[in-house]
C-alpha cells in the first residue's frame, strides 16, 4: 500500500500568513544584529535614519492606497492590498531586520526552480542589486532601505501566494472549476501565525507547499529531467517501419542509446543493430512509463512517445506541479480520487490507498470534467435517462436508422410526468433533439449504459462512476470510451468498501441487491467526498515516472500561464 500524509492547514491564506510574519519578524528584530547586508551605522544615526525609512515606507504606502502604481528599481509593487495592510498595522515601519529572514528568502526564490516556477516573478534581480548596493553604502540611503524592504516583503508575498495556490488560475482554465479553498477561521490562521515566532522564513515556505508525497515526487522528477538536459538529454530515434523483435535494423542503434539513457534498458552494446530480448525488455519497459500498451514493439505511437523532446517533458512535470498547488492542499483523510488522464479510481482511507481500479473516461469530445462533490448513496439496477447531448447525438439518430432500437435497448417514452408514450405514434423525422418533448429511458439489466450498480454524488455535470456492459474495453491501453461518466472495473469492490461501517450492508448484501432485479437506493452511513482530477504525469509502485497521453489536450494552456508575468487571480479566495 502507498502511504500519504496531507498537510492539515497548508492551504490557509499565505497573505494572512505573511502579515502575521512580517510583524512577528519586527518584533523579534535583534537592533544589533550582525546584517551581512547593511553597513554598520553610528547609534546616534540608529534612530533618524529609522524614522526616514518609516516616512518614505508611509509616503509610499500612501501612494498605493491613491490608486497609484509603486516601482522599486523598476520592479512594480504587486500586493496593494495585504501589503500596504502589514505597514500600516506596523506603523510603517521596516520589517526586514532579521538577516536570516532575508537569506532565507533569497535562497528560497534562487531555488524555485525546483518548483517548476521562475525566481524573475519574486523579484530576484531587484533584490540582489538592492542588496548589493545596499551592502556598500557609506551613508545610509533611506530611500534605498526603504524600497528595499517593501519588495522583500512583495516578494515573499508573491512567493507564498504561488505555493499556496498556484501561480495560473484554474478557474480561468476551467470555468466549472470548483475546488477553490477559502478562509473561514482566522483564529487558527493567526494561531498558526503566531508559531512562525519559533521557526524560520524558510520553513514557513516549506509548509506552505502542498504536502502531499506526489508534490515532492514531482519535484524529484523535474531535477532528474534537468540533471539529464544538463548532460545533453536524448536523441532522436529516426522513422521508419515498425521495428520488431528479431529484426536487425541500423536504427535499433539509436533505439538502444534512447533506452539506456532513460535507464529502460542497462547497458548494452550500442553498436549492434540486433533487436534482442534486451532491446525487447528496454520497450516494454519504455512503454510502462508511457501509458502504452507493452507489446515491445516500436510501433507509431512509441516512436512517437520517443521523440518527445526533453524540454517538453520537463513543462509536462512542471504543469502537473502547478495542478499539485491548486488541489493537493488539505485533502480529506477519506476520499475517492478518478485520475480521468490516468484511467483509475482510488480510494483512500485515513490518507492511506486501500483500493484502486481501472477505469473508462469521457471521450475528448466528451470529456470528463474536473470537480469535487460529495457521494452520498448508491443506487443498484439503476435507470438511466438519456441526457441531451447523448439524445441529440447518439439516441435519435439511431432510432430514425432503425426501428428497433429502442425495443433492442430496453428503452422507453415518456412524458415529463412519467406516463409512457406509443413510439410507433410519434414522426421522429421532425426531432432534432431540443425540440423532442419527451424522455427517453433505458430500464434496469445487463445492457443498461449504467450497469448494474451507479454511485451518486449530485453535480450539475450529470456525471457519476458506474459500473458497465462494455467490460472488455478495460483491457485497453487508452480507456476514454464514455460520454463523460467515470466506467470502473469493480463497482461491487468498491461498494463494499462504502458500507463497510454499515451494520445492514457488506458487499454481498449489495450483490444479492443487485440480483433481486429490483431498483433501490441504498445510503451511505458515512457519505464520502470524491475528486474527479487530471494528471498527466504519475507514478509506478517503485517510484518511477510515468508520462501519459494528455488526452484532452490541458497541458498546453497551463505552461503557458507559467510563462506570464505575476499577476494576482481575480477570483475570490476568502469566504464572505
Amino acid at each position: 500500500m502507498n502511504k500519504l500524509t496531507f498537510g492539515a492547514h497548508s492551504s490557509l491564506l499565505c497573505h494572512c500568513i505573511f502579515a502575521c510574519l512580517a510583524l512577528l519578524l519586527a518584533e523579534r528584530a535583534v537592533a544589533h544584529a550582525d546584517h551581512q547586508y547593511a553597513a554598520p551605522q553610528a547609534q546616534d544615526a540608529v534612530q533618524p535614519q529609522q524614522d526616514s525609512v518609516q516616512q518614505i515606507i508611509a509616503d509610499r504606502i500612501q501612494q498605493l492606497e491613491a490608486g497609484e502604481k509603486l516601482v522599486v528599481d523598476g520592479h512594480e509593487i504587486a500586493s496593494v492590498i495585504l501589503l500596504p495592510a502589514i505597514y500600516k498595522e506596523h506603523q510603517y515601519i521596516p520589517i526586514w531586520h532579521n538577516p536570516r529572514a532575508v537569506k532565507q528568502l533569497l535562497g528560497a526564490i534562487r531555488n524555485i526552480e525546483q518548483d517548476g516556477l521562475n525566481p524573475a516573478d519574486y523579484n530576484l534581480a531587484a533584490l540582489e542589486k538592492l542588496l548589493l548596493r545596499q551592502s556598500r553604502q557609506v551613508t545610509p540611503d533611506a530611500s534605498l532601505n526603504a524600497g528595499l524592504d517593501l519588495l522583500l516583503t512583495d516578494s515573499l508575498i508573491r512567493l507564498g501566494y504561488h505555493l499556496s495556490f498556484g501561480k495560473v488560475d484554474p478557474e480561468a482554465l476551467d470555468p466549472d472549476w470548483n475546488l477553490t479553498r477559502y478562509v473561514e477561521d482566522m483564529e487558527a490562521l493567526v494561531q498558526q501565525a503566531r508559531a512562525i515566532d519559533n521557526g524560520t522564513v524558510d520553513r514557513l515556505i516549506k509548509s506552505l507547499r502542498p504536502q502531499a508525497p506526489k508534490y515532492t515526487q514531482l519535484k524529484a522528477a523535474l531535477a532528474s529531467a534537468r540533471k539529464l538536459q544538463q548532460e545533453g538529454g536524448w536523441e532522436m530515434v529516426p522513422g521508419g517501419d515498425t521495428l520488431k523483435p528479431g529484426m536487425s535494423d541500423p536504427r535499433v542503434r539509436a533505439l538502444r542509446k534512447r533506452l539506456m539513457t532513460t535507464a529502460d534498458m542497462p547497458v548494452a552494446d550500442i553498436e549492434s543493430a540486433d533487436f534482442d530480448a534486451t532491446v525487447e525488455q528496454g520497450v516494454k519497459n519504455f512503454q510502462r512509463h508511457h501509458g502504452l500498451e507493452a507489446d515491445g514493439i516500436v510501433g507509431k505511437n512509441t516512436l512517437a512517445a520517443m521523440n518527445v523532446p526533453l524540454e517538453d517533458r520537463i513543462d509536462q512535470i512542471r504543469a502537473n506541479l502547478e495542478r499539485a498547488r491548486w488541489a493537493l492542499h488539505d485533502l480529506p483523510g477519506t476520499f475517492i480520487l478518478t485520475d480521468i488522464a490516468g484511467f483509475k479510481v482510488s480510494y483512500f482511507r485515513d490518507g492511506e490507498l486501500v483500493w484502486q481500479t481501472r477505469a473508462q473516461v469521457g471521450r475528448p469530445f466528451r470529456k470528463s470534467p474536473i470537480f469535487k462533490a460529495r457521494m452520498t448513496y448508491m443506487e443498484v439496477n439503476p435507470t438511466w435517462t438519456v441526457p441531451p447531448t447523448i439524445l441529440r447525438e447518439d439516441v435519435l439518430p439511431a432510432i430514425k436508422r432503425d426501428p428497433e432500437y429502442l425495443a433492442r435497448k430496453n428503452m422507453r417514452v415518456l412524458d415529463y410526468q412519467g406516463n409512457p408514450v406509443d413510439p410507433a405514434t410519434l414522426d421522429w423525422s421532425r426531432y432534432t433533439g431540443a425540440n423532442f418533448p419527451y424522455l427517453i429511458r433505458q430500464g434496469p439489466g445487463p445492457e443498461n449504459a449504467l450497469g448494474r450498480i451507479k454511485f451518486m454524488f449530485p453535480n450539475k455535470h450529470l456525471v457519476y462512476l458506474h459500473d458497465t456492459p462494455s467490460k472488455s474495453l478495460f483491457g485497453k491501453t487508452d480507456r476514454a470510451f464514455s460520454s463523460g461518466c467515470i466506467r470502473i472495473e469493480h463497482p461491487y469492490e468498491l461498494a463494499g468498501l462504502l458500507v463497510r461501517n454499515d451494520p445492514n450492508w457488506d458487499q454481498q448484501k449489495v450483490i444479492n441487491a443487485v440480483n433481486s432485479q429490483q431498483t433501490m437506493s441504498i445510503g451511505l452511513k458515512e457519505p464520502v467526498t470524491i475528486i474527479l482530477l487530471y494528471w498527466t504525469v504519475d507514478f509506478a509502485d517503485d517510484g518511477s515516472v510515468i508520462f501519459k497521453n494528455d488526452i484532452y489536450a490541458r497541458d498546453p494552456a497551463i505552461i503557458a500561464g507559467l510563462a506570464e508575468d505575476f499577476a494576482f487571480r481575480v477570483s475570490q479566495i476568502f469566504r464572505d
